[in-house]
């Protein structure tokens, strides 16, 4: 039985910490580290301090809308603008403010509510969770901020979330707010990793937040070299890297839109690798299994965190794919039979076909699937959907799936 089995791990710890360890600063690798120099990145900071700089003259900054995929330095660099400021307005008892926000947490912005009370407590005015009308919290948020003579910078990171889970209504009366205040200004910074994010708001929300716009363009692979090399100097000890690494790190981050983030968690994790088999030097054999774990992890993070639908539509491709794996290829309308028979099983109401076909597309977008649309003539139009996962996560997918759905 479990639990009966006492396991002794003492002998392992005691020589883990006699251990020296491979890292000189492990925190240089991780994405919540700020550098004291940002690297190919001058012009957008550039940009962000002449956007930002009339603040320091208590006069209104422009909005601005900042976009670009994932692990481009969006947030770092307006972090790091923000921060010489801050400096100069401090030292020049200059009252300007500025309050971050990261609208993909959870219960700070998953409600209009319980962002602008999040927003208000800065002001070091506490609203409670629930309880208050909406228009009271706005009440209490524009009475606070307009208490005083200063310039306020709301900076929401991952706004797409916000408006995903929110609507854009709250971003339209954000950017309205100063047409009723008389001694606060406010400026909002909405920073996205989704290009096409201010193409589908509301007209009236795009012209008032998009007042300037910025667009970060992904790393390359050599910049993203330069990246770690001046990253692993601060993170690992001398000569523990074989030669090529850093150069297939970058290529690997490359391939997937000049991700800066993917390249030194890849990184960081071929040392935790080295480090846990006993060895001294990272070769390219821990990058690639450092490589295989993170695409592992990645697909059963996004995979836990869907819907319930959403789950039960991948789970009917990789049982139609172990039925005959030589095709490989499967139809939307086989897919749909045995979902709307899976959920019967499991007591989900289908989505429609159509639905269902768009939960496919999205899945193709994660990269878990291809899914290619091909017409049919007078039928219309279907998509081909092949696995492109391997054998042995398909069999780890499936038995998380089986667990969340209760089918297995």
């Amino acid at each position: 039985m479990l639990g009966c089995v006492k396991l002794d791990v003492s002998d392992f710890l005691e020589k883990f910490i006699k251990k020296e360890s491979l890292f000189k600063n492990k925190a240089a690798l991780q994405s919540s580290y700020n550098p004291d120099e940002i690297l190919h990145r001058d012009e957008q900071i550039s940009y962000i301090a002449k956007i930002l700089a009339p603040a320091l003259r208590l006069e209104r900054p422009s909005n601005l809308f900042i976009y670009g995929k994932s692990g481009s330095g969006k947030t770092l660099t307006v972090q790091t603008t923000v921060k010489q400021i801050q400096a100069i307005a401090t030292r020049e008892i200059i009252p300007i403010r500025f309050i971050f926000i990261n609208c993909k947490l959870k219960k700070v912005a998953d409600t209009e509510y319980r962002l602008i009370a999040e927003i208000t407590r800065f002001f070091g005015k506490t609203i409670p969770p629930t309880g208050l009308p909406t228009d009271e919290v706005y009440n209490i948020f524009y009475k606070t901020l307009d208490s005083e003579k200063q310039v306020v910078v709301l900076i929401l990171d991952e706004i797409d979330q916000l408006i995903k889970k929110i609507g854009d209504e709250v971003i339209y009366n954000l950017t309205r707010i100063n047409t009723e205040l008389k001694n606060a200004q406010l400026s909002i910074v909405g920073i996205s990793n989704d290009i096409m994010f201010a193409d589908n708001l509301d007209p009236r929300v795009k012209s008032s937040l998009s007042e300037e716009e910025l667009v970060f363009p992904s790393y390359n692979a050599l910049q993203i070299q330069d990246i770690l090399k001046k990253r692993s100097l601060e993170a690992v000890k001398e000569n523990i890297l074989e030669e090529g690494v850093i150069a297939k790190c970058a290529a690997y981050a490359a391939r997937e839109h000049g991700d800066a983030r993917r390249a030194l968690e890849l990184l960081r994790v071929a040392v935790e690798l080295a480090e846990r088999k006993g060895i001294l030097k990272i070769t390219i054999k821990e990058l690639d299994e450092a490589e295989e774990k993170i695409e592992k992890d990645r697909v059963l993070d996004i995979i836990i965190t869907q819907p319930k639908q959403f789950q039960l539509v991948l789970y009917s491709i990789l049982l139609l794919y172990d039925q005959d794996k030589k095709k490989n290829i499967i139809f939307t309308g086989e897919i749909y039979v045995l979902y709307k028979e899976l959920c019967s099983k499991v007591n989900l109401r289908p989505l429609t076909q159509r639905r269902v076909s768009d939960v496919i597309a999205e899945f193709d977008l994660l990269g878990m699937i291809n899914a290619k649309v091909i017409s049919k003539g007078r039928y219309g139009r279907t998509r081909e959907v092949s696995v492109v996962t391997n054998d042995t996560l398909n069999v780890k997918i499936k038995a998380l799936l089986e667990n969340s759905l209760h089918t297995g």
